[in-house]
């Protein structure tokens, strides 16, 4: 039987966490070992003694959490710092009390002292807790763990996980106060992160191979989500900034999403700052600036009020110049419609003569013109019912209206794209396969935590945020008893003592 031997990591730990833990792991581990033996070798002896092997590491493990946590703060109130200094408070030291924190291995108790504000009606604070970066009573790992799962899952799937991977049973307010807070911290850091992407991607479409100026694409789009207010459908918002390079390759895509409001307005700030950032942050030849939209409202008001008045960060007094596309796709839809209205659904010949003049809308200089041109050649040669005839003027004065944003040809000669398909994705991936699944009904402000949470994940930002979130996060100073202000750490405190 080969002989337990631990490694020099767990050795090293054993001064801390005692030789108890140590010696019951290896007991146990070595009881686990030979049941396994004695069984024949089957799928399902080796599917238990997986299992069984985890749960005692586990086991092991939040004991060595435990105790390690626990013996951070010295338990001799003299030895701890009468008075701690945090955001410009001052807070004295009042009483020892334990909770029960989270963990990725199950859940511990920690004693800590409880620091009461010197202003009176402030609430007081646990320095040990923000030093161990405990959110809602969780450790930074778990809190972590929950908030991924719930990018993917509903409240029910992310808490039958955390019963069966870590033994946890939380109620859906408990679950919920964890994502809160975790999204309150992390969404802090995710537009310098966004914006710290996107120039990295100009940075790479500049020093590509290609003939063409690298481009940095704009996009929003609305989608209906259902809402628990009168159970009816709103309009949330997407938008979405990408970067192309000289190929016309899509290097990446950061992403916004916003959950129904009065006119957008956080979505217009909030894609309004990021673009500002990455131009004011960029120092490289301009890129080509391009907006990809549908038709819309929003779409509309959002060019001609911010894109069309921002200035160039280096030349203040001179605009930006930015080139509006109509989606190809939803141009091509109304040529759709004028080939149903001249020919009738189904037709050969309406699909034969809508494949020709979609070829012509995408590849020929003034395109548009030479559909209308072809489809009123037919109209003055048919006879049009009614309703056809309704139709066909329609879909006439939209094209002919917005003519000016669908010159395709020399679009695509200088780059650009002509699709909005990357925005109507982001409704897709941001909102639809999280937030419109069957049965469910949102409150505006729980759906943009998921929303928000969403959008690190999908801008694949995900571990950057979390980084900066967990260095970042400001800790309470010791005021030491000779009334020194010193930003010691709590091992540092009780060493000195």
């Amino acid at each position: 039987m080969a002989k337990f031997t631990r490694t020099d990591v767990v050795a090293a730990s054993e001064e801390t966490a005692g030789p108890d833990v140590f010696a019951r792991l290896q007991q146990r581990v070595q009881e686990i070992r030979q049941m396994f033996r004695r069984e024949p070798v089957t799928p399902t002896a080796m599917y238990q003694f997986e299992k069984d092997l985890k749960t005692v590491f586990d086991q092991a493990a939040c004991q060595i959490l435990d105790e390690e946590v626990n013996d951070v703060e010295p338990a001799d109130k003299q030895q701890t710092a009468p008075r701690v200094r945090f955001h410009k408070a001052t807070y004295r030291i009042n009483k020892r009390t334990k909770a029960t924190i989270a963990t990725s291995f199950g859940d511990i108790t920690v004693w800590s002292y409880y620091y009461l504000n010197e202003e009176d009606g402030e609430p007081g604070l646990h320095p040990l807790h923000m030093r161990l970066g405990i959110v809602a009573g969780t450790t930074p790992v778990l809190a972590e763990r929950a908030a991924r799962w719930a990018v993917d899952h509903s409240q029910r799937e992310v808490r039958q996980l955390l019963a069966a991977e870590h033994g946890l049973h939380w109620s859906n307010d408990r679950l919920r106060r964890v994502l809160r807070e975790f999204r309150r911290l992390a969404v802090a850091f995710r537009a310098e992160v966004q914006a710290e992407r996107l120039l990295q991607w100009l940075a790479d479409a500049e020093r590509s191979r290609g003939r063409h100026r690298p481009v940095l694409a704009v996009g929003r789009d609305g989608v209906m989500v259902p809402m628990r207010a009168g159970g009816a459908y709103q309009e949330a918002s997407a938008g979405t900034v990408s970067v192309y390079d000289r190929r016309k390759k899509r290097l990446g895509t950061v992403y916004l999403g916003q959950m129904p409001e009065s006119h957008q307005v956080t979505m217009t700030a909030e894609l309004t700052a990021l673009v500002k950032a990455v131009l004011n942050g960029w120092t490289g030849p301009d890129p080509r600036l391009v907006y990809v939209t549908d038709k819309g409202q929003a779409q509309d008001d959002y060019y001609r009020r911010v894109l069309k008045q921002m200035r160039h960060p280096r030349h203040p007094n001179r605009r930006l110049e930015w080139e509006w596309v109509l989606d190809f796709f939803h141009a091509a839809g109304y040529v759709g419609k004028l080939s149903e209205a001249l020919f009738g659904k189904s037709s050969k010949e309406g699909q034969r003569w809508y494949g020709r003049m979609r070829h012509w809308l995408r590849d020929r200089d003034q395109g548009v013109t030479q559909v209308l041109r072809s489809a009123t050649q037919h109209f003055n040669r048919r006879r049009l019912s009614k309703a056809a005839e309704e139709e066909f003027w329609k879909a006439y004065r939209y094209l002919r209206n917005h003519s000016r944003l669908m010159d395709y040809a020399r679009y695509r000669r200088q780059g650009l794209p002509i699709g909005s398909g990357v925005t109507e994705a982001a409704c897709k991936t941001v909102f639809t396969q999280r937030i419109k699944r069957s049965g469910m009904r949102w409150g505006n402000e729980f759906g943009q935590v998921i929303v928000d949470l969403r959008v690190i994940y999908l801008s694949g930002i995900w571990d950057e945020v979390i980084r900066r979130d967990l260095r970042s996060r400001p800790q309470p100073q010791n005021i030491q008893r000779n009334g020194s202000d010193k930003p010691q750490t709590l091992k540092t405190s009780k060493k000195a003592a």
